[in-house]
């Protein structure tokens, strides 16, 4: 009976941390395609001559990915790029900042962590 409940428990934390990665990553990376896209000449050719700056937002979908085909190696790499994030973004400077940026994917990343650590066998 314990082994049913750990599993379940596995799995909302597996899909609740899926759900929430590629919401974010999502977020994230049209976020930094349409921020600056207006003082690049706005519309459609801003957006374009935006995408540099949402290349980057790229590899975190990568890292999704990942951990959906690995969980340990996704959520170990997901929890690091949040820390590497508190770094890039200074956000340890505001906390509003740093729950908003930083500690989403540390947490998602730990969840993965624990789903890997309650399944297995």
């Amino acid at each position: 009976m314990k082994n049913l409940t750990k599993i379940n428990i596995a799995k909302v934390f597996r899909y609740t941390a899926r759900i929430l990665l590629v919401l974010a990553s999502a977020f994230w990376f049209v976020f930094a395609l349409l921020s600056g896209a207006e003082e690049a000449g706005g519309g459609f050719m801003g957006i374009v001559k935006n995408s540099p700056n949402a290349l980057p937002w790229l590899v975190l979908f990568v890292f999704v990915y990942i951990s959906f085909k690995m969980e340990l190696l996704g959520g170990i790499v997901i929890a690091i790029l949040g820390i590497l994030t508190v770094f890039a973004f200074d956000t340890f400077d505001s906390a509003i900042t740093f729950f908003v940026i930083s500690f989403p994917f540390i947490l998602l990343g730990g969840l993965l962590i624990a789903s890997w650590y309650l399944s297995r066998k």
